[in-house]
């Protein structure tokens, strides 16, 4: 008479799929990262800074003071507007309302610069990845005002 094998592929499969399951939901509880965790990088703020001189400083002043009624790109009020929201928020708002005179005309490439020049004038430290291009794969990014603790 033969005798069953133990259907240990089935055994290994859910181990497996408990294991790194696991570890899926380890990973999306800690994915989001705050401003200070070095969210952009030096290079990519340089960049930042001369897209924000060519298409920005009109407005919110060389700066980033603002000037009449563009608000300011630095300090408290730019951070307490900004609180607890996040770098795809920012991404978008710049994306489809800025330049004034030509909204939706910036590349993400030159947003995403533009928004780590912008970090780097609040004080957010660099980091050694690239702020991304696209805001979908930086929704996980808040903006929070006062540096964590530790």
């Amino acid at each position: 008479m033969h005798k069953p094998k133990p259907a240990t592929g089935l055994y290994l499969f859910i181990a497996a799929a408990a294991v790194f399951g696991g570890t899926m939901v380890a990973r999306a509880q800690t994915a989001e990262k705050s401003v200070w965790s070095g969210v952009y990088t030096d290079e990519q703020a340089a960049r930042g800074k001369e897209a924000y001189a060519a298409n920005c400083a009109t407005c919110h002043g060389e700066s980033l003071a603002g000037i009449d009624v563009a608000p300011p790109l630095t300090g408290a009020t730019f951070l307490n507007n900004w609180n607890s929201t996040t770098a795809a928020d920012l991404f978008t708002r710049i994306k489809t309302t800025m330049p004034l005179n030509a909204p939706d005309t910036l590349s993400g490439k030159t947003v995403s610069d533009i928004e780590a020049f912008i970090f780097q004038s609040n004080g957010f430290p660099a980091g050694q990845t690239a702020l991304p291009t696209n805001p979908a794969m930086m929704a996980g990014v808040k903006i929070v005002a006062t540096k964590p603790a530790g």
